[in-house]
This record gives structure tokens, C-alpha cells and sequence, in this order.
């Protein structure tokens, strides 16, 4: 398994309105990739920001580059989305799961 790690910044008075984008618009969106397998929103106040950091699973690099693009390393960002945040990296990291407790 796949996940892909992805950071993301808003102003204090965008981030209900970014988190509620993501949970009902974005996320749901993206079940529809062959192989994602789920996702996390983590919060946390940086500052006078509040920063996101998204966790999406897929089975395999080619279930991430059918999500992606062929630069599967590249932001995915929607346009609305892009309104409520500041400032975002340009690139997402992969990591292989190597196992997971719950």
C-alpha cells in the first residue's frame, strides 16, 4: 500500500471552510480512483496559520499516477481549494506502508 503525504496552509478564518471542501467534495470525490484504499485530514495551528496535512492510501504507484498524472509527484489541487489556502507544497512525498496496528 501507498501513502501519499501532502501539506497544505490556510489563514485561521479559512480552514472550517478548506477541512468541510475536502470531507464533502474533494475526498468523496476520489473513490472513485481504482485502488485508493482511504484518507486522513490531520489540523494543527503553525502559527498564525492553521496547517492540513492530507494522508491518501492507494494500492499501488499506479493506482496514485491514475489520481495524479504521470508526474505523480505533483500537487493536485482543485481550483476552490486553492482560494482557502496560502501557500502549499508543490510536491507530494510516497511512502510503502510497511505495516499498520489498529
Amino acid at each position: 500500500m501507498i501513502s501519499r503525504v501532502w501539506h497544505g496552509w490556510t489563514k485561521r478564518e479559512n480552514a472550517d471552510a478548506y477541512a468541510k471542501l475536502l470531507r464533502e467534495e474533494i475526498l468523496p470525490g476520489i473513490h472513485r480512483v481504482r485502488g485508493f484504499k482511504g484518507a486522513q485530514l490531520l489540523r494543527r495551528e503553525a502559527g498564525d496559520e492553521i496547517e492540513f496535512v492530507t494522508i491518501t492510501l492507494f494500492d499501488s504507484p499506479a493506482d496514485v499516477k491514475e489520481f495524479a498524472g504521470a508526474d505523480c509527484e505533483k500537487a493536485v489541487i482543485i481550483p476552490e481549494a486553492r482560494k482557502l489556502l496560502s501557500h502549499f507544497d508543490a510536491r507530494s512525498a510516497h511512502y510503502e506502508m510497511v505495516f499498520r496496528l489498529e
